[in-house]
């Protein structure tokens, strides 16, 4: 997958960003990370979108699995709950390894349509499976990757579940119960007033271009954010350096860590 960018100025964050997109069935989020993705290109800054499950051949490929599947007639062979986690986190797995931490390392904006918080809503809430089980085992398979930022789209299940019905493009999820979603929907909720400072929970019965401004408005804090918190460690990092040189230390005695970290 190879970033796009559309700005006259590359801009790089020097250890990238990883914002998610999350919600139910409907609720508009792939249009709003493409949205946003579109946005920070023509700001300049290299952009990696994504989605889960996906990301890699491979994990696309489970995808491809996971939500095509279905119980026909002729195949009375149903995916476990069990064995559907199993396949997400494989297919996260490659996806974190190959295209979400070398973009980061390369500084870039990294934007995730679903991720861990999907998981714990519907495997956890949905599937009713153990919600610990759940975070130990995305923890062994990211190695303890968290977002820095994810945007919780909220829809009521009816809306969304119609917006679905309506569209040429139904998965196995869109077949369950409405008493499923109703769950997925709780855990969503749930895991944003558990994580409050990093989901930001929005109401996706807004208009398309007013929940697009407010996601690009707290995505310009998050990214301003970071960039002073940058430059403050690097300040200190100098002065710490010119500290030691002032008290008689050489400069080439410098370590090669503290050195690296002024260019940060």
């Amino acid at each position: 997958m190879k970033p796009r960018n559309q700005g006259k100025e590359k801009r790089d964050l020097k250890s990238g960003l990883f914002i998610t997109f999350e919600g139910t069935e409907g609720s508009g989020k792939t249009t709003q990370c493409r949205r946003l993705a579109r946005a920070l290109r023509i700001q300049g800054y290299q952009v990696v979108e994504t989605r889960e499950p996906g990301g890699t051949p491979l994990a696309e490929a489970i995808r491809r699995l996971l939500l095509s599947h279905s119980k026909t007639q002729s195949n009375i062979e149903t995916i476990t709950p069990a064995c559907e986690t199993a396949l997400i986190l494989a297919a996260r797995s490659q996806h974190v390894a190959h295209v979400i931490r070398p973009a980061l390392a390369q500084g870039m904006i990294v934007l995730c349509d679903r991720f861990f918080d999907s998981t714990l809503a519907y495997q956890g809430y949905g599937r009713n499976l153990d919600t610990t089980f759940l975070d130990q085992s995305h923890q062994f398979a990211t190695e303890r990757l968290t977002p820095h930022l994810t945007f919780l789209l909220d829809l009521p299940i009816q809306d969304g579940l119609t917006r679905r019905w309506t569209s040429k493009q139904q998965n196995r999820l869109d077949q369950e119960s409405l008493d499923f979603h109703q769950r997925v929907r709780r855990g969503f909720i749930a895991l944003a007033k558990q994580n409050p400072k990093r989901i930001r929970k929005l109401d996706a019965r807004q208009s398309p271009d007013a929940l697009t401004i407010q996601i690009a408005s707290m995505t310009a804090s998050l990214i301003h954010a970071e960039e002073s918190t940058r430059l403050a460690h690097s300040l200190k990092s100098i002065r710490k350096i010119q500290q030691d040189h002032t008290k008689g230390a050489p400069i080439h005695g410098v370590s090669r860590y503290r050195r690296a970290s002024t260019t940060n």
